[in-house]
């Protein structure tokens, strides 16, 4: 492991670092979060510059998540589960309510992760959501540039049984949509009465109504990804126990086969806290994902990169089209990073 010398690394006095209870807010002045770059191969630095900013771009959430960047609108959005809501942010201006409710839209009254998680497009461009409270992926019936929470349930139930919290997803160059579905937006997680399924499921969808289990041995997946040859998955198990990332093959009608662990972060996940949560690849094949300790970023093939330390926790990333700007939700930060 080779770590960058501190000349390297910007850490700004101004940041002040509270505890993770307290709802954080920073001053104009105070600009950025500390960053460290842990370097374990040269190729890093062909990705990231040495001296690099984590630049704040909206403070004092809940616990924000699923930032997803529209390129038509040139918008950056994401969610903060406890408040029900989505946030949207432009150069230039603050974040912000793009839409609320955004994952409870019941009158139901309970505790938990009630709101909108993994954010994404469909192939016609309309957003969907992964809704904790309503415990379903649905689309939002307004257009883009016109937000109104008015949403129509794209698939709620497995074999008549609802989900339990669907998590994160992703649709391939086909339409189908995969998804995992933890118990994390369930006001009593694996406990929970309401708890309808007894697994957590990784799942693929098509428009035509098919639903398929692709997986029910994942302990805890989250966030999922697609290699850019679409017959590779990626999916990050939120488990202390086993802090992985896994990497299957897609087999056509088959589902998944060969499945192993592509990464274990058991060692650092011992001594920095969070888990493998959400992820990106990049055109390239590039992975960047969250985890123990911030941000980690792998080659296609497994090899770990490096890894951006950030004093908070990390939930997940997203890219802007030229891929050259990383966004991340991080506890009650939503943050920006250049890339190379």
């Amino acid at each position: 492991m080779k770590v960058l010398p501190i000349s390297s690394f910007i850490i700004l006095s101004a940041v002040i670092v509270f505890s993770c209870s307290e709802k954080k807010t920073v001053d104009k002045e105070q600009a950025y979060l500390p960053i460290t770059i842990v370097s374990e191969n040269d190729a890093l630095q062909e990705i990231i510059e040495p001296g690099v900013k984590a630049r704040i771009i909206g403070s004092g959430y809940e616990w924000t998540e699923g930032p997803l960047w529209v390129e038509e609108e040139q918008m950056l959005l994401f969610s903060e589960i406890p408040a029900n809501k989505v946030h949207a942010w432009k150069e230039g201006g603050a974040p912000e309510v793009y839409l609320h409710p955004a994952g409870l839209t019941s009158d139901e009254t309970r505790g938990g992760e009630v709101g909108s998680n993994g954010l994404l497009l469909d192939p016609n461009g309309k957003l969907v959501l992964c809704q904790h409270g309503d415990r379903r992926l649905s689309r939002m019936m307004a257009e883009l540039d016109a937000p109104a929470p008015k949403y129509k349930s794209v698939i709620a139930e497995f074999e008549g049984k609802p989900f339990n919290s669907p998590n994160d997803a992703i649709y391939d160059s086909k339409g189908d949509l995969y998804f995992t579905d933890p118990a994390y937006g369930l006001e009593f997680r694996m406990e929970d009465p309401k708890k309808a399924i007894d697994f957590q499921g990784v799942y693929r969808y098509n428009e035509d109504g098919q639903l398929q289990l692709l997986l029910d041995s994942i302990s805890r997946p989250n966030g999922i990804a697609l290699f850019q040859d679409e017959k590779h998955l990626l999916i990050a198990n939120s488990d202390p126990e086993k802090p992985y990332w896994y990497l299957y093959e897609l087999d056509g009608e088959k589902g998944l086969k060969n499945g192993r662990v592509f990464y274990d972060a058991s060692t650092v996940s011992a001594n920095e806290p969070g888990l493998p949560d959400g992820l990106k690849i990049k055109k390239d094949g590039t992975i960047i994902a969250s985890g123990p300790g911030g941000i980690w970023i792998f080659s296609t093939n497994g090899t770990l990169l490096g890894r951006l330390q950030l004093e908070e926790l990390v939930s997940n990333v997203a890219l802007n089209d030229k891929e050259d700007l990383l966004f991340v939700t991080a506890d009650s930060y939503v943050i920006s990073i250049p890339l190379k």
